[in-house]
């Protein structure tokens, strides 16, 4: 996400908790999607499990109302460009 960040002007909140404290009604209360969770903005993009950096990227963009990314090859996902 560092590097996200980076590339988008955006700034880039992470909240670490022990895992019971995302088991409260008081977490629960706070309509908030179960974690591990990613949402950019009020969307939320996954949640109890992992998403690919492309499809991050993607919803980035669109909250931005940016074009989407292009799509990355193998060789340019191999060689990071």
């Amino acid at each position: 996400m560092p590097r996200l960040g980076k590339t988008y002007e955006i700034e880039i909140e992470v909240t670490s908790k022990p895992k019971s404290e995302y088991n409260t009604d008081e977490y629960f209360d706070l309509d908030l999607p179960v974690a591990p969770a990613i949402m950019v903005g009020d969307e939320i993009v996954t949640e109890g499990k992992d998403v690919s950096e492309e499809t991050l990227e993607a919803v980035i963009c669109r909250q931005l109302e940016l074009p989407p990314p292009k799509k990355k090859g193998f060789l340019d996902r191999l060689t990071g460009r």
